[in-house]
Order: C-alpha cells, then sequence, then structure tokens
C-alpha cells in the first residue's frame, strides 16, 4: 500500500535509539510506505546502505504497519521474490 506521509505522531527517535530495537521478521504485503516517490539511483547502488541503517524502519500505529525508513530494500527484496523482510519496528501507542 503506498501513502503520502506519516500519518502517526512523530516518535522522534535518533538513529542510536533505531539501534537498539532488534529486527524481526515482517511480511512485505503488510507494510505501508510513507514516501510516494522512488529514486532509482538509490534503489540500484550497490553501497545504498552504507552510510545507513541495514534494517528498515517500521513503525507500527493503530494495528497498520508504516515503512518509514527502507522503500528501497523493500523492493529490492520483493524483486528477488521474498516475501518476508527483517526490519526494526517501533510499536507507538495508540
Amino acid at each position: 500500500m503506498i501513502g503520502d506521509g506519516r500519518p502517526y505522531p512523530d516518535h522522534g527517535l535518533s538513529h542510536r535509539e533505531w539501534a537498539r530495537i532488534p529486527p524481526r521478521q515482517i511480511r512485505l504485503d503488510m507494510l505501508i510506505t510513507t514516501k510516494a516517490v522512488l529514486d532509482l539511483n538509490s534503489l540500484l547502488a550497490k553501497d545504498s546502505t552504507f552510510y545507513g541503517d541495514l534494517f528498515p524502519h517500521v513503525v507500527q500505529w493503530r494495528d497498520d504497519l508504516y515503512l518509514e525508513d527502507g522503500l528501497h530494500r523493500a523492493l529490492r527484496a520483493a524483486l528477488h521474490q521474498r516475501s518476508v523482510l527483517h526490519a526494526r519496528i517501533l510499536e507507538l501507542e495508540k
């Protein structure tokens, strides 16, 4: 599902705080993206996660799972015909 923006409240997590959340498996078909634009240069770059987290960031809010960071990694997984992805999932209060 494609969204445009973040419908959930600002969580204020830093990259270091995200790194403390252990990755879990999540099905790709359960994710709602928060970005409507895909940058093909980022998708095709071999080192696209060199400076970032290896795991996508997902926010669970109101029973939905929003892909906040990692759209290109999720798309690469789908293109490789994988149905699951390891991601860090932040559960926000309802």
